[in-house]
């Protein structure tokens, strides 16, 4: 998993895998989700970064159970 912000244009791009992308959804007005041939998450882009949430601050965090 590779999460990138690019402050220039206010995107967030969380990119899950390096699998091909068949199709692309709206999930939400500036929210994209992309989609492999089986329907397994690709990628995620968030437009308008910063109207959502705070871009400057990512935490991940395994669960163990």
């Amino acid at each position: 998993m590779n999460v990138r912000y690019f402050p220039k244009t206010d995107t967030l791009l969380i990119t899950f895998s390096d699998r091909q992308v068949a199709e692309t959804w709206n999930l939400a007005e500036d929210v994209l989700i992309e989609l492999d041939e089986q329907g397994r998450l690709v990628s995620m882009t968030g437009e308008h970064a910063k109207e959502q949430m705070d871009p400057t601050e990512f935490t991940y965090q395994l669960a163990t159970t």
